[in-house]
């Protein structure tokens, strides 16, 4: 029987109704969009849309959908059949089953097999099986006593280890004797007859191994020597090609053993000691010199330190009682007879009669050696002054008769000793005597070597002039040495001003330096030789250093710009300028873009060359010189410098006797006319013959004007020859410049059209030809900048082009495959957006129902933890009420 349904009221039906109509009509749930244009006969879909009714059906589908995947995710319940060829209908059952079982049988053999170390194949060690080893069988080979030693047989340890347990587990098989020895074994043995039993016993076994030992060597010795019987009766004569053979096999072998034993007694590497700090070093060099120049004081005071150093000794202790002398000589004095004549030792005669002595005694002592060497091998073993101790054993193992009476020549022998001790007490005595009176002579020579060698030691100075009064009296060698010798007693490490110090002597020497520059003549061996000690200094100092040099440049640009300022023109600066821009380049890398010290240099060397005017021959001179020492500058980095070019040109303008339709533009601090255009015209014939090419050096810069006609116009030549040899060097920069060639035309044409090469000697007319020719062969970079050549352009029409537009706002493409195409780039653009759409909002979904399921599992933790508490404290209610209960009662 069913339930009775409840009959509906007439509210329940209105109610529903009136919900469904609020529904379908709510304006809030209803979406209007609107259209810009209202067209006729257009029917519109979404007009209207239901925004919360598409959203609860997207819902309700995704979890539908979605949500029972997400929930059958990681979740397999299909059965699937893995028997092998269970579907296979090509296969009879009988060959299933066959695969099968070979299957599992593989398969259990290969769990079996994880651990198996190939049990077929037996492993050794020393040649001796490792199961035998783990089973603990002694090797029956082994011959040695000390492996055998202390092993106990099977049988005995079976007996009398742990009351003999073992036994029970053996079958036996017994005689008579046996039961009759077994009934004297039952009796209990004390532990003195085991002991006993045990020596007897490894003393039996060890007596017979060595029997059987000794028996095999003799079996061994015997076949031994059978075995040489047979071998002489068998003995046959080997082919030579097995004889080659074997001795180069020997041979070889011999090499291979010589070699490995050199390799044996190679030596083996050592430790080496630690290397020493720049600071030890220092430390060392400094007590070294220190060192020499106390002991070059000592010399010139004509004391000797050795003498002082021993005479002084560092420390007396207060319990020394001034016992530790040594005795030069033995107080006692020996007699001894010369010639038959009673000698004292120590007796001291003249010069005279000590020199003619000597020279007898050196007489008498070659008249003895060669009695000596004349005398026989006898005499000469029995002599006990002059015999040595390996003749004597030689003589007493060959003659032990001759050597029982050996003492009737003492006398004689005596004898000799005696004369040759006292030619020794006086050639001594008269070496002495000479070294007294040479050594007035040699301490006065030493005090006068002393005093004029070069102190080891010197003080840093604290300004030019204490530097200038310590090399002003020197060679430039001494000179170094002394700025050497200043560097390594005055090193940063040694102490803590010495960094200003050397900070200052770096300046001080880069004046001095300009200084020797300036002197008459200038010293520039001298200039060469310091270099390297600023280098030095620069690479210890260099913020010091690079702010010196930059203040010199600064202080030399500011003259030259006042000089400008006052006058209108400059003046070429002196050799100590050109010496300071050539340290400048020794110094610091001339190749980089931008340095705080070459910079400066060379906008000061091309302030120089333009702003300085060229009045002299001097002038001309010092120019050229400035431009080589530009040219070693850019020469790595090859930099323009259009300064050089147009000072070249300016002085091969000076040598053109015709100044009219030059066909070149000339740049200050040259004119094209005027007092000094014609510096380097040479009017005298003569001088053209006698020129030969030379380097222009520096000290001939000083010497220009001091010399007469023939060697101005000598210098003249020279100076047109450096400047051809510049603009080849500058050819070789710039050749690779696309604008090679406009750079080079204005030298071109002056060298071409209107220096007389005609006048000028042989060497300068090949000189220019080769200029010419390096010009010439450098090919052009680029082409000139030409029209194109066009189509010519109609006239304008005014007929206007209509074009005919249907729809606007519309793309339309030129045909219809374009059209067709953009019309699936569109969809497919709106498919894609409407897709990733698609996935954000099933994202949103799930994360949503993660978020959901995470607060769900988090409240029923949650309540469960709280039921535990409730019900934790109702049992410790309880516990206490029970408690208090049992205490009253």
């Amino acid at each position: 029987m069913g339930k009775t349904q409840k009959k509906k009221n007439l509210s329940d039906k209105v109610r529903k109704t009136k919900t469904s109509t609020e529904v379908k009509n709510n304006p809030f749930e209803v979406k209007i969009n609107k259209q810009k244009f209202n067209i006729l006969g257009r029917k519109t879909k979404h007009d209207r849309g239901l925004p919360g009714v598409s959203r609860s059906k997207a819902i309700k589908k995704r979890r539908e959908t979605l949500l029972q995947e997400y929930k059958q995710k990681d979740k397999s319940r299909a059965f699937i059949d893995k028997r092998f060829a269970e579907y296979d209908t090509r296969l009879a059952p009988e060959e299933k089953m066959m695969k099968r079982f070979a299957l599992e049988r593989q398969r259990t053999y290969e769990k079996k097999d994880i651990y198996n170390l190939n049990e077929d194949e037996e492993l050794t060690h020393y040649g001796q099986s490792l199961a035998d080893i783990e089973k603990l069988i002694d090797n029956p080979d082994s011959e040695s006593d000390t492996e055998d030693k202390g092993i106990l047989s099977a049988e005995f340890t079976a007996g009398a280890h742990f009351g003999g347990g073992g036994g029970l587990l053996r079958k036996k098989v017994y005689s008579e004797e046996q039961a009759h020895e077994e009934d004297e074994e039952k009796k209990p043995k004390s532990r003195k007859e085991l002991i006993e039993d045990l020596i007897v016993k490894s003393k039996k076994e060890k007596y017979e191994r060595q029997t059987q030992r000794e028996k095999a060597t003799e079996l061994t010795l015997k076949l031994d020597n059978d075995w040489k019987e047979i071998q002489a009766l068998l003995a046959h004569k080997t082919p030579k090609s097995e004889r080659n053979n074997k001795e180069e096999a020997k041979s070889k072998q011999e090499d291979y053993d010589i070699i490995v034993r050199e390799l044996g007694f190679e030596m083996k590497a050592k430790p080496s000691d630690r290397l020493k700090t720049e600071q030890e070093l220092a430390k060392e060099e400094r007590e070294r010199l220190q060192k020499l120049e106390a002991d070059r004081l000592h010399r010139m005071r004509g004391e000797d330190p050795e003498n002082e150093t021993c005479k002084k000794p560092d420390h007396i202790s207060a319990d020394d009682l001034n016992d530790g002398f040594i005795l030069d000589k033995s107080d006692k004095q020996t007699l001894m007879y010369n010639d038959g004549k009673f000698m004292i030792e120590g007796e001291q005669c003249e010069d005279e009669e000590l020199e003619a002595e000597a020279e007898e005694e050196s007489e008498n002592q070659e008249e003895d050696s060669n009695e000596e060497g004349d005398a026989d091998s006898s005499d000469a073993d029995e002599d006990i002054g002059g015999g040595d101790g390996d003749d004597a054993e030689n003589s007493e193992a060959s003659d032990g008769s001759e050597s029982e009476d050996n003492h009737s020549d003492l006398d004689s022998d005596s004898g000799n000793e005696g004369k040759e001790a006292v030619a020794k007490e006086k050639s001594e005595q008269k070496v002495k005597v000479k070294e007294q009176v040479l050594s007035e002579e040699e301490k006065k020579a030493r005090t006068e070597a002393a005093k004029s060698e070069l102190p080891f030691t010197f003080p840093a100075p604290e300004t030019f002039n204490d530097l200038k009064s310590l090399l002003v009296d020197y060679s430039a060698e001494k000179q170094c040495v002394i700025i050497e010798r200043i560097l390594k007693c005055n090193h940063p490490s040694l102490a803590a001003g010495n960094k200003v110090k050397l900070e200052k002597l770096f300046s001080f020497l880069f004046e001095y330096v300009g200084e020797l520059a300036t002197g008459q003549p200038p010293g520039f061996r001298c200039i060469d030789m310091m270099v390297p000690h600023l280098y030095n200094l620069c690479q210890m100092f260099p913020d010091s250093a690079s702010s010196h040099i930059q203040s010199v440049l600064k202080n030399s640009t500011h003259k030259i710009d006042q000089m400008v300022e006052t006058k209108g023109r400059g003046t070429l600066p002196g050799l100590e300028t050109i010496v300071y821009l050539k340290i400048t380049a020794a110094l610091y890398p001339t190749s980089d873009f931008r340095h705080p010290v070459v910079t400066p240099a060379l906008v000061h060397m091309s302030q120089i060359i333009t702003k300085c005017s060229v009045g002299t021959l001097q002038d001309v001179a010092t120019g050229l010189i400035i431009c080589c020492v530009f040219l070693e500058y850019v020469s790595l980095s090859q930099r323009f410098v259009p300064e050089v070019i147009n000072f070249l040109l300016g002085v091969l303008h000076l040598a053109v006797p015709n100044t009219e339709n030059l066909g070149y533009t000339l740049v200050p601090p040259f004119r094209c006319s005027g007092r000094a255009s014609e510096l380097l015209l040479i009017k005298d014939k003569a001088a053209l013959d006698s020129w030969e090419m030379k380097p222009v050096s520096l000290s001939a810069v000083i010497r220009v004007e001091e010399e007469d006609e023939l060697g101005q116009n000598h210098f003249r030549l020279s100076c047109v020859a450096l400047s051809l040899d510049l603009i080849k060097r500058c050819i070789v920069l710039y050749g690779s410049l696309p604008a090679f060639h406009e750079i080079m035309q204005p030298i071109r044409t002056l060298i071409s059209q209107h220096l007389p090469m005609d006048q000028f000697p042989q060497q300068l007319q090949k000189l220019s030809q080769e200029v010419l020719k390096d010009i010439e062969s450098k090919p052009r970079l680029y082409n000139g900048l030409v029209f194109e050549k066009k189509k010519p352009v109609p006239l304008k029409l005014y007929t206007p082009k209509i074009k005919e537009v249907l729809d606007f706002g519309r793309k339309r493409g030129g045909s219809r495959q374009e059209r067709e195409r953009m019309r699936l780039v569109h969809k497919h653009k709106r498919e894609f957006k409407a897709a990733i759409r698609e996935i954000r909002r099933d994202n949103q979904f799930l994360a949503r129902h993660r978020l959901a399921e995470t607060l769900n599992k988090d409240s029923e933790r949650k309540r469960k933890v709280k039921d535990l508490f409730n019900s934790l404290s109702a049992q410790e209610g309880e516990w206490k009420s029970l408690k208090k209960k049992k205490l009253k009662g």
